[in-house]
């Protein structure tokens, strides 16, 4: 079971890779708030993949919802930010 866990961490490693690259050479501010966005979901799965592993899912759950939270609302200001711009 462990092996499986690794394996879906580096496939969302490899994700959240290529989605810097996206956000490095996004053509736009919306592809790199979009590049933001999936990488923030992909450290909350792998937050959670790695509690499973380490045994402690609780802790690492709690930290994944923090983190989650705290994405979501940084895209929301960065968003309203953008959005008042004319």
């Amino acid at each position: 079971m462990h092996t499986i866990y690794l394996i879906i961490m580096a496939v969302l490693l490899f994700i959240i890779f290529l989605m810097v690259i996206k956000m490095i050479k996004g053509p736009s501010i919306y592809d790199r708030m979009n590049g933001l966005s999936v990488i923030g979901a992909n450290v909350v799965i792998l937050l959670v993949l790695y509690g499973f592993l380490d045994g402690r899912p609780e802790m690492f759950i709690d930290i994944a919802i923090a983190y989650g939270i705290l994405g979501f609302v940084t895209n929301i200001i960065v968003a309203k930010y953008l959005g008042g711009k004319k």
